[in-house]
């Protein structure tokens, strides 16, 4: 948007365009042009700068994230965790070990996109759980519970009505009511 301003100050100055020719070739509204165009003639090129970064500034500059990246890659169990495990909970808890800037975990998940860390959820299956026999009834009695098309035959769309007498399959494919070609 800055630069847009900017080259409105520029046709500003020229005074070849009006107000609203300027709108149509930036693609902006005439009012928002109409209020660059008082804030120029108050305070000159100047005015049309942009305000800067919205909201507040991070806690962590940027150039501490490759630390916290390389600390991240050693492991958890390198800072005293029981399991190989990164939690967001952990990961802030390295973070402020590291830098002195504490995180909520769930504003952690932001800093960690940005080191293009992806969630990774670990497969869970309980310890009962028998291979040998899941693979068996996989084989065997599976398909004896398994439903299939075939076996269920024909039904109606509606639940209220019986299948249609005068919907049956003929033996001929084509459509309903064509004539067999001889």
């Amino acid at each position: 948007m800055e630069v847009r301003r900017q080259v409105a100050a520029r046709l500003f100055a020229t005074g070849k365009d009006t107000q609203g020719a300027i709108a149509r070739r930036l693609g902006v509204s005439r009012q928002s042009v109409m209020r660059w165009f008082r804030a120029w003639r108050q305070g000159g090129r100047a005015a049309l700068r942009g305000a800067g970064r919205a909201g507040r500034k991070p806690k962590l500059e940027r150039r501490g994230l490759p630390q916290i990246d390389a600390a991240l890659r050693q492991g958890p169990r390198v800072f005293g965790f029981a399991s190989n495990l990164w939690t967001l909970a952990r990961v802030a808890v390295v973070i402020k070990r590291l830098t002195g800037v504490q995180y909520h975990p769930a504003h952690v998940w932001r800093l960690l996109q940005k080191l293009d860390w992806t969630l990774q959820r670990p497969a869970k299956r309980a310890r009962e759980r028998d291979e040998a026999a899941i693979r068996e009834w996989v084989s065997t009695r599976w398909p004896k519970v398994k439903k299939t098309r075939a076996a269920a035959g024909r039904g109606s769309s509606s639940k209220t009505r019986a299948v249609s007498r005068s919907d049956r399959l003929s033996a001929a494919p084509g459509h309903r009511g064509a004539r067999p070609l001889s």
